[in-house]
């Protein structure tokens, strides 16, 4: 049986890392909008963080579990998942003034968008957690916590900063106020704890699709980097000189730099 205390820590560490995404909100308070070359680099960041997180740290881990086809159809599951949620959503067009004002209909498909690139990171988080080891009182919780889960928090959290800052920018473009933005930002990541549970309930009570569930949030993160995070980057950067390249590569270099360092620390 799953333990209560173990859900109750897996659900803090996803909203953990939900509550970081409105400190990408946090520049709005000292000035009224940032540069172009900062915004491209942190979208690299961003993009750095997660394909770091997924190539050193989940799939690893994941091939400790299980074998290479195991990990490589979760990481094809995960891949496909956002491919065909996004097919789904693709009819929708997203005005950030919405955020602001949205009627019913409006606010489920917001959600249905939002829930798509956060789910996976809440998967992440989970299964990441799978080797977690809190005594039932959770005296002992931090003790307990394995390095993976640790770092993975860490990760998303770092990652969600510039993934609020894009959330930001919009609603603030559209006369959000900054407090609003805040909530906003972490609305935006608030299926990340309850991802984060469902993933770790269902690995600890069938550990043989742990290597399954490394892969597919590997695959899944890893093609959110692909397909929304280095594009949204470059678009943001298509003005500056060399359409931004720079600033991304520079952004990339350092989130995969951090992470790497982290993971020997932690190691």
């Amino acid at each position: 049986m799953v333990s209560l205390t173990n859900l109750g820590v897996v659900f803090g560490a996803g909203l953990l890392t939900a509550l970081a995404t409105g400190l990408g909100v946090a520049p709005f308070f000292v000035a009224d909008e940032l540069s172009d070359r900062l915004t491209v680099a942190l979208w690299g960041l961003a993009a750095g963080i997660m394909f770091a997180a997924s190539a050193f740290g989940l799939v690893p881990e994941g091939l400790a579990a299980g074998t290479v086809p195991q990990v490589a159809a979760g990481l094809v599951g995960g891949a496909l998942l956002i491919v065909a949620a996004d097919r789904v959503l693709s009819n929708h067009e997203f005005d950030p003034g919405e955020f602001a004002a949205a009627d019913f209909r409006k606010m489920v498909l917001i959600v249905g968008a939002l829930t798509v690139h956060s789910f996976p990171e809440g998967v992440a988080i989970g299964v990441a957690f799978a080797d977690l080891g809190v005594d039932v009182g959770g005296a002992t919780a931090a003790a307990g916590i394995p390095a993976l889960a640790v770092f993975m928090t860490l990760a998303i959290s770092i990652q969600n900063v510039p993934e609020g800052l894009a959330i930001a920018i919009p609603l603030r473009t559209y006369g959000v106020g900054k407090w609003r933005a805040v909530w906003w930002a972490v609305f935006s990541s608030l299926p990340q704890p309850i991802a984060a549970v469902i993933a770790y309930y269902f690995v600890v009570v069938a550990r043989r699709i742990l290597p399954y569930g490394f892969g597919f949030a590997a695959g899944a993160m890893v093609f959110l980097v692909v397909h929304d995070l280095i594009p949204e980057g470059l678009d943001r950067g298509r003005d500056l000189p060399g359409g931004g390249r720079r600033e991304l590569a520079a952004g990339l270099a350092v989130g995969v730099g951090t992470m790497i360092a982290m993971l020997v620390a932690l190691g």
